[in-house]
């Protein structure tokens, strides 16, 4: 049982940080029926929970040895975010008006992979975090351990669309353009943020 808590603990650690999934399901919650917000916070925790198995059981181990790899994850992944980013930033209000046109769950799927395999932060952070607990827990100790951080994915994505549903039924569109256009800046920044730590270490500034 403890280490179920302390994976859970970690598993919040993980997933609560503002970041590109968190921002994809409030931004799904703020312009889309109340349905298909939490069908979009279930496949980006179906997501969130499969890269965190994988960090867990092999893709840490992995990373560790190989410190090109990162670092090329790193690069490709900055672009990956800043062409998210701009999509945000050139939406216009007619688009994100809220249920103004439905959005089809292939194209929410393949939105939700990519916030969270795409995402070099999430990936190298993940490998990183969860592939050191693995190596310093007990066999026995493995399985809770990832079932407490597969649990924290579930409560909090589920929690923070109920949340943020709670208050989104009186924002316009303008609102939700503003919105919109923050969101895309965040991400545009940690983009250029992601971009240029890589080619730093690339380059062994």
């Amino acid at each position: 049982m403890d280490c179920f808590f302390q994976g859970l603990t970690m598993g919040f650690a993980y997933v609560a940080p503002i970041g590109m999934q968190n921002l994809f399901v409030i931004n799904a919650v703020l312009t889309k029926t109340r349905s298909q917000a939490f069908a979009t916070a279930i496949i980006v925790i179906f997501f969130d929970i499969t890269l965190a198995l994988a960090c867990f059981w092999w893709m840490g181990a992995v990373m560790q040895r190989h410190v090109l790899l990162q670092r090329l994850i790193l690069l490709i992944g900055s672009l990956v975010v800043l062409y998210i980013g701009q999509g945000l930033l050139r939406a216009g209000a007619v688009e994100i008006e809220r249920g103004s046109s439905p959005v089809s769950l292939a194209k929410t799927v393949s939105f939700a992979c990519v916030v969270t395999w795409f995402n070099p932060q999430a990936v190298l952070d993940g490998t990183m975090m969860l592939g050191a607990f693995h190596a310093m827990l007990a066999e026995e100790g493995a399985l809770p351990f990832i079932s407490g951080v597969m649990t924290a994915s579930v409560l909090w994505f589920l929690s923070l669309t109920a949340a943020v549903s709670l208050f989104s039924a009186g924002f316009g569109p303008k609102v939700l353009r503003f919105i919109n256009v923050v969101s895309g800046l965040v991400i545009v920044g940690y983009g250029c943020h992601l971009f240029l730590t890589g080619i730093m270490q690339l380059t062994g500034l």
